[in-house]
Order: structure tokens, then C-alpha cells, then sequence
């Protein structure tokens, strides 16, 4: 029998990464990364969407399998809103997820609706300015003549998928972040399309597929482009978070900490989630259950950034002192604080520059395990005895495993394979050439193998103090 290989993409904010794998027993056969630019300052982040499309092209032709490749699925970053006119063109550059610009936005839709009660109910999701409807509301408001320009509605994943196979299509785990999309009904919500402040007609969106079926093959134009066979399979495409709990094989109570450029806690649940106090997103995932999750905007980059100001590597980290830094350098999702800036309290004579980085891993990790423990709360509970997956750039770092088993007190499990999103989006194109689900192709894969951290004690003192620190600092940090 001839060799099944399929590739997984993981369009993230900053790059686009390929991977092509075997089906049968989940060898990763080659691997291609491009990266892309991100523009913008003072809370803007955007990107133009040719650039995901040159980068795809440009990772695949890296691995040197395109023309092999039996089977596609695109997973990209949540939330980014894709405007394109009648000739599908971008009509302007893609609003990403952390763009913060539409934060008054949030804020004024929680109320068009009825309140943060109401959106959990209906959406599963509060409103922050991460989420897709407020940057639409934005554009309507700050660039009236771009939305009148607008024919079509995508996410970051729909506008690849949609370039390969000729079809406007998403999947109800992506869709589930725009805020328009109803968990409770698996449709998008017309109460919600129809507020003054979106008046989003339905026929702009794309249709909400199932995520373990094919959409079609790769039309002649794309597969020229892309250097795949016109008769490659392409899947519908999910959200990069749903991706990586495809390539986890997630079942529901597994805890898992992504800690990247942001850091997100979640958990597949088989109950549908609803926070009304808006940390946890009540995301469906691409199965058929539901993830909640909660995000930060501040972890690897954050840190990283205060490493730099303080020029040290980014593990020389020291212990000592009663230091705590808030790492809120571009603003902060949860705590929903989207106009925070960082903040550092405790600092004496002695205070050393490794003290410091410490401070600030510290506030990073305990924002994430506050977000993780909302996550069990709000979904079908997290597995206590579970070690902690820890998956994304910052998984790999000395200091940022010492810190996370310290601060929660459990064991850290690191999984050998890096590129999670994009191993999901390779096990759900291979579930559509089988017709196996997604997440058992995953574990037969052995995608969670890798090395246990054991579990230290937790230091509760120094979580006794940030959470003081932050409580006497809100006012101060959002003002």
C-alpha cells in the first residue's frame, strides 16, 4: 500500500508552520515555517491577509512533499477579523486578535445584549476586545468606508481554507470565537448579528461545516500556486487552540497550559461552558464538545521583554526578595484589563536583575493558573492527579517549568512534539481520509509523549502576594 501523507497549518500570529505527516503512524516527515509581519502601535495588530496565503506557499514548498501531499486542514489564530470585497481582495489589512483598539467596543455590546449574563448564555462568551464582533463594531465606527467596502466576513483560517477549496466555509469551533455564533443553538445568533452596532447581514459569513468532513479539493488556481495536486483533500479548517487540543487527543478533564507570545489554560469539557464573568471563553471545539478556555495577553513575549530591559538571558532567574511584577505590556485579557500597563512593586537596594525576571515569570504563570482554575469551574472540571500539559514556546524553558510546578504545586508533563496546532490540523485532515475521529488519530499517534516534571510545593507566599498586589493595583493598572 502506498504511503498516506498529509499536512497540517498552523497560521499563527507570526508565522505560518507546515508539517507533513505520515497517517498511519504519525511521523512527522518534513516541516516548513515562514513568517509573516505585524503591524501596528498603541493597541493595533494587524496583518495583511496576502501575507498568510505567500507564507503557506512558502512553508510547504519547504518541505519538499507538496505534490504528495493526499489531504489538507488549515487551523489559524482565533478571533482576527478578514474583510474582503466582492473580488474576495482584503479591503484592508486583518484586525488580529490582540488588537485592543475595539476594547469600548466590548463594552458597549455587553450592554446592547443584555449584559454579560446574556452572552454567556447565548454565545458562551463575554465580549473582550479580543472577539471578532468588536472589531467589526470598530470598523463601523473608525473606518465606516472599509466596512461599506466589505462583501464578505472571514476569519484568519476560513480565508486560507476558502483560497484552497473555493468554498466559503468554517467550523463551529473557530466560529465560536467571534462572538456571533451561538453555542447554545450551533448558529450563528441573529440577536446578536442584528444589534445597531453590527448590523451584520448573514449572507457576508461563511457556512458553519462540520470539522471531520472534507469541503472540498484544492481548486486548479491554489493547487498551481501551492504545488499540490488539484485532487488534495481539504478539511474544514478549525481555530489554533481547537487544533491543538486535536493534536493533544484531548478527553475532557486533561488540563493544558499553551504558554506562547499569549498564554491560554484549557480543557476539553462535555459541558457547554458559559462564564458570565467573561474570563473563560465558551468555546465549542472541532468534536462536537465544547473548550473552555481563558487567555492572556502577556506570557513569553512579556517576559521576554523585561529579560531584555534588564539585559539577561531569559533563564537567569534568581531567587529572593518580595518582588512582584505584573507583566501587562500590551494591556491584559484576563484579568480583563485591556489599557494595563506593567508594574513592578518591591524592589530594595539589594534587588538583583535576576530577582526581577523571576517577578515576572511569577505574574505570568499566576494570572494563567487563576485563568485555569476558572476553566474547571465553568467546564466539566479539571483532572487533579493530571499533570499540567505545557505545550507552545515557553514550554521547553527551565524557568518557566520551575515556576508553573511551583506556583500550582503539580507535576508538568512536556509533550517531545512542538508543533501541536499543527499536528491537529494534520490528524483532522487525516480523519477525513479515513473517517477515524480526529483525537483518536492523535493518540494513536502518541502525540502526549514526552518528559514528567515532578510536582514541587507550591508556594503559596508568593501567591499570597501577587494576588495583594493586584487586588490594591486594579484601579491603578486599567486607569
Amino acid at each position: 500500500m502506498s504511503q498516506r501523507i498529509v499536512a497540517g497549518v498552523d497560521s499563527s500570529t507570526q508565522s505560518t508552520k507546515v508539517l507533513v505527516v505520515d497517517v498511519d503512524d504519525g511521523t512527522v516527515l518534513a516541516s516548513g515555517l515562514a513568517r509573516h509581519p505585524v503591524e501596528g502601535t498603541d493597541g493595533a495588530r494587524q496583518t495583511d491577509p496576502e501575507a498568510w496565503w505567500r507564507a503557506l506557499r512558502d512553508a510547504l514548498a519547504q518541505t519538499g512533499f507538496a505534490r504528495q501531499v493526499a489531504a489538507i486542514a488549515v487551523a489559524g489564530q482565533q478571533h482576527g477579523l478578514v474583510t474582503l470585497d466582492r473580488a474576495g481582495r482584503p479591503v484592508r489589512p486583518a484586525l488580529l486578535w490582540n488588537d485592543t483598539r475595539s476594547a469600548p467596543e466590548a463594552t458597549l455590546l455587553i450592554d446592547a445584549l443584555g449584559g454579560p449574563a446574556e452572552w454567556a448564555a447565548c454565545t458562551g462568551t463575554v465580549p473582550v476586545a479580543a472577539i471578532t464582533a468588536t472589531k467589526w463594531a470598530w470598523l463601523r465606527r473608525a473606518e465606516p468606508h472599509h466596512a461599506a467596502a466589505t462583501s464578505a466576513v472571514r476569519l484568519p483560517h476560513d480565508f486560507l481554507t476558502e483560497r484552497l477549496a473555493g468554498r466559503a466555509v468554517t467550523d463551529r469551533g473557530d466560529a465560536s470565537g467571534t462572538g456571533w455564533y451561538a453555542t447554545s443553538a450551533g448558529a450563528y445568533e441573529p440577536r446578536v448579528l442584528d444589534l445597531p452596532l453590527l448590523e451584520l447581514d448573514p449572507a457576508l459569513l461563511p457556512e458553519v461545516c462540520p470539522a471531520d468532513q472534507p469541503v472540498g479539493t484544492t481548486r486548479r488556481p491554489a493547487a498551481n500556486d501551492l504545488g499540490l495536486r488539484e485532487a488534495c483533500v481539504v478539511a474544514a479548517g478549525t481555530g489554533d487552540n481547537m487544533a491543538a487540543a486535536l493534536g493533544l487527543g484531548l478527553t475532557p478533564g486533561q488540563p493544558v497550559l499553551s504558554l506562547g507570545t499569549s498564554g491560554t489554560a484549557f480543557a476539553v469539557s462535555t459541558r457547554r461552558p458559559g462564564d458570565p464573568t467573561g474570563v473563560v471563553a465558551g468555546f465549542a471545539d472541532a468534536t462536537g464538545r465544547y473548550l473552555p478556555l481563558a487567555c492572556t495577553l502577556n506570557c513569553t513575549l512579556a517576559v521576554d521583554r523585561v529579560a531584555a530591559l534588564l539585559g539577561v538571558s531569559r533563564e537567569d532567574t534568581e531567587p529572593g526578595g518580595n518582588l512582584v511584577v505584573l507583566p501587562f505590556l500590551d494591556g491584559e485579557r484576563t484579568p480583563n484589563l485591556p489599557r494595563a500597563s506593567g508594574l513592578l512593586t518591591g524592589v530594595r537596594h539589594d534587588t538583583t536583575a535576576g530577582q526581577i525576571l523571576r517577578a515576572a515569570y511569577e505574574g505570568a504563570v499566576y494570572a494563567l493558573l487563576d485563568a485555569l482554575e476558572r476553566v474547571s469551574e465553568v467546564g466539566s472540571g479539571v483532572d487533579p492527579a493530571a499533570p499540567l500539559l505545557l505545550i507552545g514556546g515557553g514550554s521547553r524553558g527551565a524557568a518557566w517549568q520551575d515556576v508553573v510546578r511551583r506556583l500550582s504545586g503539580r507535576a508538568a508533563l512536556v509533550p517531545d512534539q512542538r508543533e501541536l496546532v499543527a499536528l491537529g490540523a494534520a490528524a483532522q485532515a487525516a480523519s477525513c481520509l479515513t473517517g477515524e475521529p480526529a483525537t483518536e488519530i492523535a493518540q494513536g499517534w502518541h502525540t502526549t509523549r514526552g518528559a514528567v516534571h515532578d510536582p514541587v510545593a507550591r508556594d503559596d507566599e508568593t501567591l499570597y502576594r501577587i494576588a495583594a498586589v493586584l487586588d490594591r493595583s486594579r484601579p491603578l493598572l486599567d486607569a
